[in-house]
């Protein structure tokens, strides 16, 4: 398995805050919100990552080879991060995780890293980590699933009173439904032009196709997707609370 961190963008929702330190590397709790997953993959025995990176990549890159040495670490560069969305970080990885199941992770969460043991021991070859118990908005990324808890519907479109809840960002998929996937980004992104848009777009794709994967719920466990300076004070108020149980 290899795991796909994904941090090109210009988080410009977080600015001034992101003028000169890329949202991954922002101090949440006294560490990295980037440091605080690859602590948990390392947890995890997990050290085979492909990194895309973009915006203030030079940041990025000597922070990881500084903090995590041991760590297989592989370095993309998404020149094009200014004019594209994740769904294009996501489609460059393709050569390097060719043969290979993926954990999928957003870089801009922070996470119990216990959500990665839901999802490897699930017994799902494939299956997404969903936060339910929430107030679903426009802004989510939503999923809507079957009665066997397969997911048929995700993305911010997502009706949210038929949502299950949010998903977090936090994706396994193996060998088969990797080429899959890999293969409708190709169609996407070098067929269509859909460079702009979420990676969650591919998954509508292939589960309209026919591939079912499952919605694993976090329960209780702490996520938060941080993308505004309100979600950064409640990462930070979060981790206080947990800290002080």
């Amino acid at each position: 398995m290899k795991t796909i961190i994904l941090a090109a963008g210009t988080s410009s929702r977080l600015r001034p805050l992101t003028d000169q330190i890329p949202k991954c590397l922002l101090d949440v709790g006294g560490k990295t919100i980037l440091g605080r997953a690859l602590e948990n993959l390392q947890d995890h025995d997990i050290k085979d990552v492909v990194l895309v990176t973009g915006y203030l990549e030079g940041r990025i890159r000597r922070f990881v080879r500084k903090n995590f040495p041991h760590m297989n670490v592989e370095f993309l560069s998404n020149e094009l991060y200014a004019s594209t969305n994740n769904i294009y970080s996501l489609w460059m990885t393709r050569d390097l995780i060719r043969g290979h199941s993926i954990l999928l992770l957003d870089s801009d969460i922070i996470f119990d890293g216990n959500i990665i043991d839901l999802l490897l021991e699930s017994g799902h070859d494939d299956c997404l980590a969903v936060r339910t118990g929430v107030s679903l908005g426009h802004e989510e990324i939503k999923v809507r699933v079957d009665i066997l808890g397969r997911v048929m519907e995700i993305g911010k479109e997502v009706p949210p009173e038929v949502a299950l809840g949010e998903s977090i960002g936090i994706e396994k998929f193996g060998q088969k439904s990797t080429e899959e996937l890999f293969a409708e980004l190709d169609r996407m992104i070098q067929v269509e032009g859909k460079v702009k848009i979420f990676y969650e777009a591919a998954f509508q794709r292939i589960i309209d196709n026919g591939h079912r994967p499952f919605a694993v719920d976090t329960g209780t466990l702490a996520c938060i997707e941080i993308d505004t300076i309100e979600d950064l004070e409640s990462a930070r108020g979060m981790l206080n609370r947990l800290s002080a149980r």
